[in-house]
């Protein structure tokens, strides 16, 4: 007599560990690792792995946005709502931006990591960090703001600049919202066309642990884990505001807006486990889309956060930015007062947004900000330029748990949030 389970034909059997994309990246995070320790030169070699999935993804993202906020908000109708998803959403980055900023302030001035190095400044060699400076004295927020235009309608996608298609997808958003009858025929074209892009997401991303792996192998093949050791207390330190940013800030910011955060982060892990191997936030912003629409958010105001939220709501850049600045003055024995360090804040909230997009945006925003206080030297920088790409995973994840907690947020806020769907989600989360 035939079993239960050998007669129904349908049964969905569980997959093998193996095969779920979180385990796949994190055994090539673990090889990369192993590889760029032990064999440091084939390590470095590594690094066109990961350029190329980074290069892969970026392919994608601009159309991804674009037909995402294009299709929610001429989906919205109601034109009133876009504006006003806006403004909350940008309300919310600016008082949990702040928030970082405030908390790297605080714990840098109660940990002091820096106040045992007794480095004498003459004895820094500025030339180290003077790429740096140099970008973030051409970043302003005059160019910013210029920037967010693109020469023509269609530069900002074929440059892939995140800014310049949230500004076209918005209006053209607009626009085909404004249409009525005459643009559902090119309505129901683009969400096609949005679910065709978000299959060749799908498919890109099946090469995530051969970039996870050739990132991690670079990394740890260039600089080391013994480089860490050096400074081991500015990033021990880093880690753990970080970490006590996401658990117990973002923390009470989800429990307010009904779920867990530690549910979120479970349902998102393969995608922060592709952000922690390619140091890259970027690397998982279209499926961290998908991943939100699915959990109950609304296209609309996904595809109006998310974007946004990757230039104006870097809560670990931030964090990094007062905890890094605070420690090269220790470092180099400057003691700020207390209307220098709220200076630092004041140019941080500014500089972090005008250096979005950049390349190495955490250290050259902090070269921006260090520039205004001039008690603390510049070349500091070059005590952390050896760990910087050991804190860069760190400020990618809280990044990212940032934007994926305001989405949820605002999708609340707003009232139009699938509260069944985000159960479904975070309650059975299988990371896939």
């Amino acid at each position: 007599m035939e079993s239960a389970v050998t007669a129904d034909p349908h049964r969905r059997h569980p997959r093998a560990w193996y095969r779920h994309a979180y385990a796949q990246v994190l055994v090539a995070i673990a090889a990369g690792i192993l590889l760029g320790h032990f064999a440091p030169a084939a390590g470095e070699a590594m690094k066109p792995l990961g350029d190329l999935f980074i290069k892969l993804v970026k392919m994608v993202i601009a159309p991804v946005i674009f037909l995402t906020i294009v299709t929610g908000i001429a989906g919205m109708r109601d034109l009133g709502a876009v504006g006003r998803v806006a403004a909350r959403a940008m309300a919310w980055f600016l008082f949990f931006s702040t928030l970082a900023l405030v908390v790297g302030l605080l714990v840098a001035n109660t940990v002091r990591p820096g106040a045992a190095l007794h480095v004498d400044p003459a004895s820094l060699d500025p030339t180290k960090v003077a790429d740096y400076a140099a970008k973030a004295h051409e970043t302003s927020l005059t160019g910013f703001l210029l920037a967010i235009v693109p020469e023509t309608f269609a530069s900002g996608l074929s440059e892939g600049n995140i800014l310049q298609v949230l500004l076209v997808a918005v209006l053209f958003g607009i626009a085909l919202a404004q249409a009525g009858e005459r643009g559902e025929r090119l309505l129901g074209l683009l969400h096609t066309l949005a679910q065709v892009f978000f299959r060749v997401v799908a498919i890109v991303m099946k090469a995530a642990p051969v970039g996870a792996f050739g990132a991690m192998a670079f990394t740890i093949g260039k600089y080391g884990i013994a480089s860490v050791a050096g400074l081991a207390q500015l990033v021990a330190t880093f880690y753990f505001t970080s970490l006590l940013f996401v658990l117990v800030v973002l923390g009470a910011a989800a429990r307010a807006c009904g779920f867990s955060i530690l549910r979120l982060i479970a349902y998102l892990k393969a995608e922060l486990l592709l952000v922690l191997g390619t140091s890259s936030s970027e690397s998982a912003l279209p499926a961290l889309i998908a991943r939100l629409e699915r959990a109950g958010c609304p296209p609309g105001v996904v595809g109006l956060v998310v974007p946004t939220g990757y230039s104006f709501n870097l809560d670990g850049t931030n964090i990094y930015m007062t905890l890094a600045a605070l420690f090269i003055a220790q470092a180099c024995g400057v003691e700020l007062s207390l209307g220098q360090q709220l200076l630092l804040l004041g140019v941080a909230m500014i500089s972090s947004k005008g250096a979005a997009g950049v390349t190495g945006a955490g250290f050259i925003t902090l070269a921006a900000t260090l520039s205004i206080v001039p008690a603390v030297p510049v070349a500091g920088m070059a005590l952390i330029l050896g760990v910087d790409r050991f804190m860069s995973e760190c400020r990618s994840l809280t990044n990212f748990i940032g934007n994926a907690v305001a989405a949820i947020g605002v999708s609340r806020w707003e009232g139009t949030l699938d509260r069944a769907a985000l159960d479904r989600a975070l309650g059975g989360a299988s990371g896939e």
